[in-house]
């Protein structure tokens, strides 16, 4: 296989590898060290008997995401705070023309689902990604993770069952997302606690990540009107040349507020039936290098 051949292969499939390491390990380095680590074994040889070119780098990739996450399972454990993914930047582009298929895949990266990822077993969590983000027959999954079928089967409904039990019942929206986001704001900008608690559901949640790096709540906020005084309390105080600007962030909206023009956190919104369910925070620091400020 030619170097150019080789090269335009791999890059071909990296979108998706890309979106398997970072389901598995929900952190940007991470992935981006799995799948770089897939293209030097895929490059160091001859591959011209490789007749699946995806299926094997997808087998590859999916197996080093499951040693780099049972290394990072114990840092995780030594966490400060609430832990939430890294935020990653996503555009699905013309590459996902279905809507259903776009939505499926904005559902698979959010961040209320990837934190419940966190507590399947390595393989149970895998196996949910092959499945249910990217619509794998259990015979593939069954290659990729050298395991029975039947098997692969049991860990699928085990990390089906279990993500359906807690997976908070948010809606996809983007365009009530956007707006509810920009109604949050301007009430936290004018300092209006009346209007604020208004957008938020009567049981609303605030978590902040910060891993003891920021400033952030070292626990979770629960209750509108503790989550309003919160936010407009932080907005009082206010951030040295603060700027703000939306982005697509894990399959829906978000803002990006930026103090000087450098990154200091990440918000986004969880919706439903109307209302504001949850406030993620993201403002640990070395969660927002990969997140661009311009």
């Amino acid at each position: 296989m030619a170097v150019d051949t080789v090269t335009d292969v791999f890059e071909e499939h990296r979108p998706v590898l890309m979106g398997v390491a970072y389901r598995m390990l929900a952190r940007v380095a991470d992935a981006e060290d799995v799948v770089q680590e897939a293209w030097l074994r895929w490059s160091a040889e001859d591959r011209s008997d490789v007749r699946e070119p995806r299926g094997y780098l997808v087998r590859v990739t999916t197996r080093l995401a499951l040693d780099r996450l049972r290394q990072v399972r114990s840092r995780r454990e030594a966490y400060v705070g609430p832990w939430l993914p890294e935020p990653y930047v996503t555009d699905f582009g013309d590459t996902v023309p279905d809507s259903a298929e776009r939505a499926v895949l904005a559902d698979s990266v959010s961040l209320a689902v990837l934190v419940v990822l966190e507590s399947l077993s390595p393989l149970e969590r895998a196996v949910f990604v092959l499945r249910e983000a990217f619509g794998y027959p259990y015979a593939e999954i069954a290659t990729v993770l050298d395991r029975g079928e039947p098997a692969v089967r049991q860990l699928a409904g085990r990390a089906r069952r279990h993500v359906e039990e807690r997976r908070p019942r948010y809606d996809v929206d983007p365009a009530e997302r956007r707006d509810l986001t920009e109604r949050f704001l301007a009430a936290a900008g004018d300092g209006d606690l009346e209007g604020l608690v208004s957008l938020l559901a009567p049981e609303a949640r605030l978590i902040g990540d910060s891993g003891g790096l920021a400033r952030a709540p070292r626990r979770v906020l629960g209750g509108a009107e503790k989550v309003g005084r919160f936010v407009i309390g932080v907005t009082k105080k206010g951030l040295t040349g603060l700027s703000l600007r939306f982005l697509e962030v894990n399959g829906g909206p978000a803002v990006l507020m930026l103090s000087g023009g450098e990154p200091d956190s990440v918000v986004q919104l969880d919706v439903a039936d109307g209302r504001v369910q949850c406030v993620y925070i993201v403002r640990n620091p070395e969660k927002l290098v990969s997140v661009p400020a311009g």
